[in-house]
This record gives C-alpha cells, structure tokens and sequence, in this order.
C-alpha cells in the first residue's frame, strides 16, 4: 500500500483514473516520477487555459515574490489587486462595453456560485431558484442544490431547497420548447411553482457532457428573465477566459447576465480564485456581508494580470478559432465515421464525444487506454458516457495532433 491510499481519504478521484505520481508539468505535458510523459487534454478542469508552468505568467509571479510582495490581504487594498483590477477593467470589461462590479469570493469557483445566489435572494426578496437539469455548479451545499446529477448530491440529505430544475435543450428536448415551458409555469397560477429570484445557466454543459446552448435559446432566456423581473446568472466558470474563444461563453449570444461567475483559469496560473461580476444596481452587500479569508489571493491577482496581458500580445482568441477547426475536422472526419452511434458535439476547445449508446463502460475503457498511451482525458456527461477533450488554450499544434491521433487508436482498439 502506498501512502495515498494509506493517508489519504476516500474522497480522491481523479488519481484513481490516472494513477501515476506526477512531479513536473510544462505547457501541455506532466511528467510522472517513473519517466512518462503524457499529454494533458484535461487543463487541471479548465483551471489551466493556459497551459502548466506558462513562461510570461511565471515570470511576473517570480519576480513578485522577489520582490517580498504582500501574499496574503484579505480585502484590504495592494497593489497586486490595483493592477489586476485595473487590466481587467482595460481590456475586458471596457472593450466591451459592460459594466460591472467586481467581487472576489472565496478561493474556489463555488463560493462564488453561494455569493450569487444569496445575492440573488437578498435583491429580490425570493428564495427561489431555477436550474437545469444536467447542471453542474459546485460541491457545496448551495451550489449543490442547484447541481444535477442525484449521485453527487445524495450527500446532503434534506438540505437542497428552493430549487426548481428546468428542461435544458438537450436529448429529446431539443425539439421541445423549454422556453415557452419555462414561461407557462411561470404564468400559470396552478403551475405549484413560485416566481425565483434568479435562473442560473451554463451556455455549455460542461460536466452535463458539452451540451451547447443555441443562441436563439440564450437570448430567449435573457428576455424572459427581463420580462419577469428575474435575475439571470451565468456560470461561466469552466467555459470562460478564453475557452470558447471570446472571454466570456455568453458574448457569442449578444447577452448581458446580470451577475457571471468566474473562476478556473481566471488566475492564469491554477492558483485558487474565483470572482462575481454583478451589475452596479444589484451591488447592495453590506461591508463584510459575504466574506472569507483567502478572498485575496495576491498571487492569483498578479497571473491573472499576467494572463490578461498575454491575451492582449499573443492573439490567443484567434489561435482558438484555428484549433477548433482543426477538433471539430478530426472528431467528424476520423472519429465520428468509426460508428453511426457516436455523436460530436462542442465550441472552441471543449469538444464532447458521447459513446451513451454504447454504455458506460467504454468511455472507461477509452480513457483508460489512452492514460496506456500518455494522455490524459476524462469523462463527463450522464453515467460518464461522454469523453471531454479540454486541452489547454496555449497548446502545440503538433502536440494537440499527437493527442488525437493517440485518442483515435484508443478508440479503434477498444471500440
């Protein structure tokens, strides 16, 4: 036994997929202890857009520990945060013409997610919530109560309320209008469903199994949420900063979310951050209403600077498009002819490859296999059916091809 399964709890997950001790990671490659190189197709979830180890990003944060900067603040004002406020409000919000406040919440994604919804419920006095179904928001029990799949939020018993689950544009509600479903439950005074504070969305499922939103439904939803004095949320947590294309999942759409959740690769650096963006009219926090320790992450602000900057010099949203092309090409060209049961969905570089009507137990096989041949890739969607490429941004060409073409043999050995 060794001493992960001899201290460590239960509780770990993604080691018992890829069950090898990594020490090193550069770009798109980790480097295991025994020697083996594997190419990353999974980012750390989406926390690295940016690669592992990106030289420009690394430099600004060496050069500010050197410099003995302030590593931890609370909320207070430092010049790391000063900075950061300043780029993003450059080169994100003011280039395009939004306007928001900017909040920083507990270090990971779904603190902020809590922070949004109990802001929600203090604006406009109501408790509830409506979700989707295939939603995945967090672990904590507020963002668990608005989180789909049963099997994860079993562990919280009787504690997930005020909650309603929506139809999302999926399987065999595509050809259903949740929209107009949406609408009639809300104006149907028999519907047994009280009007909600806020709906909260994904524009795409991610973890639901890279479900895409179409546009008309996104801007659909923007105006029913108008039209009934609802908040709309946007959890653009793992498909944000770039991982789409634009910064934010939901400008493909022309929306504007009265509150967007930040978090993942906002850093630049895989350091722990997450941030709420709320429009100013719903900014009525009182000071210290929604707060935590580490809600200053100085080096996260300082990568994340880095990250905006880099951005601007390197015209990553350009090199996303390119690759995208090159993805959705090889998944219909190579991956997708191997059987009529495999269907291809995805935007920018979040590709999803269901195998549902072959059972869980293959996408286990696949990914399995390719872990053998040095990548590393995961699974996602309903009972993990669907494999999810989630490269980082910044990754090679030629790397990105490798990792295809040793996805495509582990497709042609197993299936």
């Amino acid at each position: 036994m060794n001493i992960f399964e001899k201290c460590e709890s239960n509780v770990r997950s993604y080691c018992r997929s890829f069950p090898a001790v990594f020490h090193r990671a550069k770009n798109s490659i980790i480097y295991a202890e025994s020697g083996e190189e594997y190419i990353d197709f999974f980012a750390g979830a989406g926390a690295l857009n940016y690669g592992h180890n990106h030289d420009y990003i690394k430099q600004k944060i060496m050069s500010y520990l050197d410099a003995d900067g302030i590593a931890h603040g609370l909320d207070m004002y430092t010049s790391a945060k000063e900075k950061f406020l300043a780029k993003f409000n450059e080169v994100v919000l003011s280039t395009k013409q939004l306007d928001y406040r900017i909040q920083f919440c507990g270090p990971t994604g779904t603190n902020a997610v809590e922070a949004a919804l109990k802001l929600a419920r203090k604006v406009k006095k109501r408790p509830g919530i409506f979700s989707f179904m295939g939603a995945y928001h967090g672990m904590t029990l507020g963002s668990l109560s608005i989180t789909g799949n049963t099997e994860i939020r079993a562990g919280a018993i009787g504690t997930l309320n005020h909650v309603t689950f929506m139809p999302y544009p999926y399987g065999f509600m595509e050809s259903f209008d949740t929209i107009k479903y949406i609408e009639s439950v809300l104006n149907d005074v028999n519907s047994g469903i009280e009007k909600p504070a806020a709906i909260i969305f994904e524009t795409v499922q991610a973890e639901g199994g890279v479900v895409v939103a179409p546009i008309e439904w996104m801007q659909r939803l923007r105006k029913l949420c108008d039209e009934n004095d609802i908040l709309l949320i946007c959890d653009d947590i793992q498909v944000g900063c770039g991982r789409t294309g634009s910064f934010f999942s939901f400008e493909r759409a022309d929306i504007v979310p009265d509150i967007v959740i930040l978090s993942k690769s906002i850093s630049g650096y895989g350091f722990p951050m997450s941030v709420l963006l709320i429009k100013p009219e719903l900014d009525i926090w009182e000071p210290g209403e929604h707060n935590g320790t580490f809600r200053g992450n100085q080096l996260a602000f300082v990568g994340a600077t880095a990250a905006l900057e880099y951005r601007e010099s390197s015209n990553l949203e350009q090199d996303v498009k390119v690759k995208e092309l090159f993805l959705k090409n090889f998944l219909d060209r190579q991956i997708s002819p191997i059987s009529e049961n495999i269907a291809i969905r995805g935007i920018g570089m979040i590709w999803g490859i269901d195998l549902a009507n072959f059972g869980s137990t293959l996408t286990k096989n696949i990914t399995m296999r390719c872990f053998e041949k040095g990548l590393i890739i995961e699974k996602s969607g309903r009972n993990d059916t669907v494999i999810k490429l989630l490269p980082p941004l910044t990754i090679e060409m030629p790397t990105l091809k490798e990792g295809c073409s040793m996805m495509e043999a582990a497709f042609n050995e197993c299936l």
